[in-house]
């Protein structure tokens, strides 16, 4: 069997890592955004930050002048024009400021794409890559901007809580974990931003041959739609509660339904039920044709044992992925629980606050997480693949270890 342990070793070593944000995609964000350097900036260039606000998220322990001194022998090979940076606290600061979120944004959108390839174990059914979509909350500084900007989510007993949350919701790729699509919002007080609301902005970003797994609260008429009408395949978990008239069982045990447009009621709906039970044309702005997979898990622990799961799915004919097959895939939703474990408790720690004072940082800096995390990802992804496994038999945590002893003692993290 081969040594993945030493293998994953030797491809950090190779400096895969930073492969995937190369020093162009970094320029290129910066110019896109119109955030360079300025001919009076004699302190930390742009490119620089960018890598630092990166590096940031690998050493979540460690103060600004730590991070910047075990990144030192690498920084100091950039192309810096000016005197000998000095890389001071309030330096820093300044020069996470004058960056902003933009280019972190503009970058992520460029190189967070998914990773996996048909030989990565577990990446695809049939012809579509599995990606899920999900969300997490970071809790940030009680700075009077950041109160101002995200709120204060409301506690136990009804008061407001200690700590201003922002909300992300991230579309990632199932097997390698790496997000690939995010969007962000206060996550307390009047200003709070729903997941079902940040999921909406991303939904017309999906691509064509992904099958995008959610859970039961992302369902909605309008958003299916939106999501649909993109070329993505869907395979959804549903209420109970939702109407889904059947028309006629299928072969493998599970059926075909009509979605009717909530705003239609009465004879209107009726009519369109009946039209799609004669397998009509239907209207897409007033009704569509899904399919419902149901089954249950009885050997579930807890109150959910034997509770029927119920999963609505563009995939409509059962030749092209049965309803077990569509089951199995569903179950690697939960890979994007593990992603956040990854981002939450492997990178930034558990219960750490992340350590930006002004809302346009705390967006940065959770950009510059996620960026981190998709690098560290595609390049467990890559070793994996190649050594024929799942990309969960390698540990992130251990690679993790291994990038930051790296960077401390080898330019594989150099820009």
């Amino acid at each position: 069997m081969t040594d993945t342990g030493s293998q994953l070793t030797d491809w950090i070593s190779l400096g895969v890592l930073t492969s995937f944000v190369s020093r162009d995609a970094v320029d290129g964000a910066i110019e896109a955004t119109g955030r360079g350097a300025r001919r009076s900036d004699t302190t930390i260039p742009p490119r620089v930050a960018v890598y630092f606000v990166m590096a940031l998220a690998l050493f979540a322990d460690d103060d600004y002048e730590a991070v910047a001194c075990r990144l030192a022998a690498t920084l100091d090979d950039l192309d810096v024009v000016g005197p000998r940076w000095e890389p001071t606290s309030g330096g820093l600061t300044k020069a996470r400021q004058r960056l902003g979120s933009a280019p972190l944004a503009e970058l992520f959108c460029q190189v967070a794409g998914p990773v996996a390839d048909l030989d990565t174990v577990g990446a695809f059914l049939g012809p579509w890559r599995l990606m899920s979509i999900d969300g997490l909350e970071w809790d940030v500084p009680a700075s009077r901007e950041n109160v101002a900007a995200f709120g204060l989510p409301a506690g136990r007993d009804g008061a407001p809580g200690a700590l201003p949350k922002v909300r992300a919701v991230t579309v990632s790729e199932c097997a390698s974990h790496a997000p690939v699509l995010a969007a962000f919002g206060p996550a307390g007080g009047a200003k709070s931003a729903s997941e079902q609301a940040l999921a909406r902005t991303l939904y017309p970003r999906l691509a064509e041959r992904w099958l995008l797994l959610a859970d039961r609260n992302f369902y909605s008429w309008t958003d299916w739609c939106t999501a649909a009408d993109t070329g993505a395949a869907l395979l959804w978990r549903v209420k109970a509660s939702l109407r889904l008239p059947p028309l006629r069982a299928l072969s493998d045990g599970s059926y075909l339904t009509v979605l009717v447009n909530p705003k239609i009621g009465g004879k209107a709906r009726d009519a369109l039920v009946a039209a799609a039970r004669a397998g009509e044309v239907l209207d897409p702005a007033k009704a569509r044709y899904a399919r419902l997979v149901e089954y249950d898990v009885p050997d579930r622990d807890g109150d959910g044992k034997h509770e029927i799961i119920g999963l609505l799915t563009t995939i409509c004919d059962p030749r092209e992925a049965t309803a077990t097959a569509l089951a199995g895939a569903y179950r690697h939703r939960w890979e994007h629980e593990i992603g956040n474990k990854q981002l939450k408790t492997y990178l930034r720690g558990p219960g750490k606050v992340l350590r930006s004072k002004h809302p346009d940082t705390v967006y940065q800096e959770i950009y510059g997480y996620l960026l981190t995390h998709h690098a560290i990802s595609a390049l467990t992804c890559q070793a994996a693949t190649a050594a024929g496994i799942d990309p969960d038999r390698i540990k992130f945590k251990r690679a993790v270890r291994i990038i930051r002893d790296r960077v401390v003692t080898d330019p594989a993290f150099s820009p």
